[in-house]
């Protein structure tokens, strides 16, 4: 657990160097608006970065007790509710958001007949029962936690139409009683507020229900599985994997970064008639046998007892908690996770450090051209008559007057850029997406046959494909006329000023690939043969529409974000430049009033020159100084 800890120390130290760095921007002028969206942007990501580990199994696995064991031994006895049977009836999120007193927040299964996704529905606050944690009565708040394995029964044709049961699938449909009612989860989703300190420092635990689950809830499915950065798959020592399993583990986890098994209950295979070697001997077996099924290495198999890891951090017994193993899966799971996020974030980092330096030394640059030239300009007046010096105030006022011709110029090129910026939001505008998730929804509804539901949803993902293509082609050309403009404005008035940042939309459709990716995987023919599939294909799709609604708002902000600072260089050296040229006038006309006050304005400027060297030297060091804070090497600890 320390080096999560240390992970968290880590950010809070490249925050506090970045906002230092950003400060003393800002004393120095010498931040425009394209930087202060960098900074914003790079502060950001290291307060909202989120660890999410995600714990998947058929239910007795004993998951939850795993999670007990690894994150909450330290209450004394078990918070999370394990027992035998299904305990989590719903996907529960601990987690903390400091905004939010200690609570359980609950989302009602009811929801699931509206047309939105459980990302939807956490910005609706009146959506939601709130329960209250007790955080000095573990008892109490064990309590309030086992609201997750809460059920209710309800008649068949009500969770038809929730999408959790199914007339033609016998596993459901056994589960009908006497009186024609379904045993149903009475919630939908769970978070859980709790200001635990892995939880404090990003920490994002997600516990799922048992397998079938996972093909109902689309948010499982969709989001939260797949963006999990690991997810612990659980079986059970003495069963194996079975076929259940190997499907979801092929469906909706697959071997890769951050996916492990768990062969947990490992106590079971203790055979006290054998040799601890023996059954240690077994043990491998079973592991060797697990990770062959699953496509993984070996030593991406971990066998664990959580009960006996729990009950051994609980006693002070530390000889039971090696026998269960645990420690090792910890250790894999911290080790191998954390310097993996930490490496993608620094990435991010560096080159948000390096745009903002960018444009740092870009404005330095200029402001020090300008110091040059009227120095220079000034020296040369040395010795001067009043005519000559005359005659520099007329060179002077007609590179004015030339310079605010050239920007009366620069209006009619505005509204070109304004136009281009509407027609950017005409197909990545929101009322775009509403539109295209409005007429599948119309199709689909108007679909004969289930199988016919998947062709509007294909469709829907073309048109999608569409508008980010057309857009991004807007956004080319919006960058290639500023650079245009740029460098004719540049080369006028002998200016350097750096190309438009540009902006790329490229990940928003990387993940739209990877949703419809999910999509197919989850959908295929034989899946949609039976009409009661086509009310869960309806669920997903409200998932889907989510799940492209947020990815679009994102590329929404990118946008307005980028076309506003896309600006920021050239008005920031319009700014520079005309009050260089006023500076100048004004100079120049002192001196032709009184000449004996060049000296003392030569030795002005020479100041502001040196005093300009030494905030550059300053700024340099503090870029170096959140540089080498990006670079500190991992501490080494024990997890």
């Amino acid at each position: 657990m320390q080096d999560f800890q240390q992970y968290g120390a880590w950010r809070a130290a490249v925050a506090e160097t970045l906002e230092a760095y950003g400060a003393a921007l800002r004393e120095a002028g010498q931040i425009d608006g394209a930087g202060e969206q960098q900074l914003a942007r790079a502060l950001a990501r290291l307060r909202d970065d989120r660890l999410s580990v995600a714990f998947v199994a058929e239910f007795s696995r004993g998951k939850s007790e795993l999670i007990n064991a690894i994150f909450f031994a330290d209450y004394g006895q078990r918070i999370l509710p394990s027992s035998a049977g299904r305990t989590t009836m719903c996907p529960t999120e601990l987690l903390y958001d400091p905004t939010l007193p200690p609570c359980i927040r609950l989302l009602p299964i009811e929801t699931r007949i509206q047309h939105l996704s459980t990302s939807d529905f956490r910005e609706i606050a009146a959506a939601w029962t709130v329960l209250p944690l007790d955080l000095d009565a573990p008892e109490r708040m064990s309590e309030a936690f086992r609201q997750v394995s809460q059920t209710r029964r309800v008649p068949s044709s009500e969770a038809q139409q929730y999408g959790l049961w199914d007339p033609e699938d016998p596993d459901t449909a056994s589960s009908l009683g006497p009186d024609g009612s379904v045993e149903i989860p009475r919630w939908r989703h769970a978070i859980i507020n709790l200001p635990h300190p892995l939880l404090k420092q990003g920490l994002v635990i997600l516990d799922t229900p048992g397998l079938n689950a996972i093909g109902t809830e689309p948010e499982l499915t969709l989001n939260l599985i797949p963006n999990a950065h690991a997810v612990l798959f659980v079986l059970a020592a003495e069963t194996g994997v079975t076929r259940s399993d190997i499907d979801v583990w092929r469906t909706h986890i697959g071997a890769g970064p951050g996916r492990l098994a768990v062969l947990n209950k490992i106590d079971a295979m203790w055979d006290e008639l054998r040799s601890p070697q023996e059954n240690d001997a077994e043990i491998a077996r079973q592991q060797q046998h697990v990770a062959q099924l699953l496509g993984l290495e070996p030593g991406r198999v971990y066998p664990v007892s959580a009960q006996k890891a729990l009950v051994g951090k609980i006693n002070g017994d530390m000889a039971l908690f090696e026998k269960s193993r645990l420690g090792q899966l910890e250790t894999a799971l911290f080790h191998d996770l954390i310097p993996a996020r930490r490496a993608i974030i620094a990435g991010q980092l560096r080159e948000d450090l390096r745009l903002l330096a960018a444009g740092q030394q870009a404005q330095a640059q200029a402001r020090m051209r300008e110091l040059v030239e009227q120095l220079q300009e000034l020296k040369s007046l040395r010795g001067k008559n009043q005519g000559v010096i005359a005659h520099m105030m007329r060179r002077v006022e007609a590179e004015k007057k030339e310079f605010d011709a050239s920007l009366f110029k620069l209006q009619g090129t505005r509204a070109v850029y304004t136009r281009l910026s509407t027609e950017l939001y005409s197909t990545l505008g929101m009322d775009a997406v509403q539109e295209q998730t409005d007429a599948v929804r119309a199709a689909m509804q108007a679909s004969l046959f289930a199988t016919g539901i998947r062709a509007p949803v294909r469709s829907y993902f073309e048109a999608m494909r569409a508008n980010l293509d057309a857009s991004s082609a807007k956004v080319a050309e919006i960058g290639a006329m500023m650079d245009s403009m740029i460098r004719k404005f540049s080369a006028e008035h002998g200016l350097s000023l750096a190309s438009p940042m540009p902006l790329s939309l490229e990940r928003y459709r990387r993940e739209l690939d990877e949703v419809e990716a999910l999509f197919v995987k989850q959908f295929g023919t034989a899946t949609l043969l039976m009409t009661s599939r086509a009310t869960l294909l309806e669920r997903f799709f409200d998932s889907i529409a989510s799940r492209v609604r947020h990815s679009f708002r994102a590329a929404n902000t990118d946008a307005e974000a980028w076309l506003k600072v896309i600006m920021a260089p050239l008005e920031a050296a319009i700014r520079q430049h005309r009050d260089g040229l006023r500076q100048r006038q004004a100079s120049i006309g002192r001196i032709f009033e009184a000449t004996d006050g060049l000296e003392q304005k030569i030795a002005a400027f020479e100041s502001t020159q040196q005093a300009q060297d030494e905030t550059r030297t300053r700024l340099a060091a503090m870029a170096a100084e959140v540089a080498a804070t990006l670079d500190v090497p991992e501490l080494t600890s024990a997890a």
